[in-house]
C-alpha cells in the first residue's frame, strides 16, 4: 500500500534517550519519546502523570529518558509543569525546557482542568500528549479519546464506544495559546520539525502525537508505523499545526477509506462486520476533515 512506503529519515543524530526501557514490543509510545528528545535535547526536564510512561521510564536510578523527570498525580501534569518552570526562572535557568507528557487518559480526561488552566495563563511549557486511544497501562479502558466503535475492556463487544473523539486541539486552539499542532511516531521527520518549532516560541505549545499501542489495538508489534500512516492516509488523524491561528496542513497523502484503517485492528473487529457503524464512522471522518480543510482556507485567504 502506497500509504506505508519506508525510506530513510533526516533525524538529529543524538540519542538522549537509552535502549533497555521497560515498554512492549513495538510501542508507539516509546518510539514518541524517543523523536521528541531528539528535537528537545538534553536541556530537558519531563514532568510524568500517571500513564505508561511511568512504567516505560523504569525504576530510579534506571531512567531511560537522560534527562531529568518529575513524577505527578494523574490529574496535575500541566499544574507540577508550570510549577517547575517557575523554579528554573527563579534559579536564572531559562534555557532548561520543561515538557509536561502525558497519555490521553491524563490530557483528554483526567488532567484536562489543569492543562485548560496552564493554557489560560499561557504557561511557558510544551505540553505532549501521546495519544494510544484508551488507559492502555491500566487495562484498556475506555477514554474520551477512544474513536467511534472501537472495542475496549469498557466498551466490549457489541457495546463498542458510541461516541467519537474529543477534538482536544480544537480545545487547546480555542484557548489562543501560541502553538497547537498534531504528529505521529509514522511520520517522524514532520513530529521532530514541529517540536523543533514549538521549542523557539514562549508560552504554553500543546502537541497531540498519534503512538499506537499494539496490545490495545491488538496489531502486529510491527505494524505500529503502517497503522500510524494509514490513520494520516483515512484522515482519521490529519497532521497539521495551528501557528500563532494560522491553520496549516504539513502531511496530505493519497487518501484511502477508513475501512482500509481499520482492517487488521483487533478493536475494530466487530466494525468490520457492521456496515451501518462503519459509515458512520466515516460520516464522523469526513465531518471532520471539512472543517480542518474549511480552516486552513480560511487562514490561506488571510494569509
Amino acid at each position: 500500500m502506497s500509504a506505508v512506503a519506508t525510506r530513510n529519515f533526516d533525524l538529529p543524530a543524538d540519542e538522549v534517550m537509552s535502549p533497555g526501557h521497560l515498554g512492549c514490543g513495538g510501542c508507539g509510545a516509546a518510539l514518541a519519546m524517543r523523536f521528541a528528545l531528539k528535537a528537545l535535547g538534553r536541556e530537558t526536564v519531563l514532568v510524568f502523570p500517571a500513564c505508561c510512561w511511568t512504567v516505560i521510564d523504569g525504576p530510579s536510578p534506571y531512567s531511560a529518558t537522560g534527562v531529568p523527570v518529575m513524577h505527578t498525580p494523574f490529574a496535575s501534569a500541566a499544574a507540577a509543569a508550570s510549577g517547575v518552570r517557575a523554579a528554573l526562572d527563579r534559579r536564572g535557568q531559562h534555557d532548561v525546557t520543561v515538557c509536561a507528557w502525558a497519555g490521553d487518559g491524563g490530557t483528554f480526561d483526567i488532567g484536562i482542568q489543569a492543562l485548560s488552566a496552564a493554557a489560560e495563563r499561557n504557561e511557558n511549557i510544551i505540553y505532549v500528549c501521546y495519544d494510544n486511544e484508551a488507559y492502555m497501562n491500566t487495562g484498556v479502558q475506555r477514554s474520551s479519546a477512544t474513536p467511534l466503535g472501537a472495542w475496549t475492556t469498557t466498551t466490549p463487544a457489541a457495546r463498542t464506544k458510541r461516541q467519537g473523539k474529543k477534538d482536544l486541539v480544537g480545545v487547546l486552539a480555542a484557548h489562543g495559546v501560541p502553538y497547537v499542532a498534531t504528529a505521529t511516531i509514522a511520520y517522524p521527520e514532520d513530529l521532530v520539525a514541529k517540536l523543533q518549532r514549538a521549542k523557539t516560541l514562549t508560552g504554553l505549545r500543546f502537541l497531540h502525537i498519534l503512538a499506537p499501542c499494539p496490545a490495545g489495538w491488538k496489531i502486529p508489534s510491527d505494524q505500529v508505523v503502517r497503522y500510524g500512516r494509514l490513520a494520516v492516509a483515512a484522515r482519521v488523524f490529519p497532521l497539521f499545526e495551528v501557528d500563532h491561528d494560522r491553520w496549516r496542513l504539513s502531511v496530505d497523502p493519497p487518501v484511502v477509506p477508513v475501512a482500509d484503517y481499520i482492517k487488521g485492528q483487533g478493536r475494530f473487529r466487530f466494525l468490520e462486520r457492521d456496515d451501518d457503524r462503519l459509515t458512520a464512522l466515516q460520516s464522523d471522518v469526513d465531518r471532520r476533515w471539512r472543517r480542518l480543510a474549511s480552516r486552513v482556507r480560511e487562514a490561506e485567504a488571510w494569509s
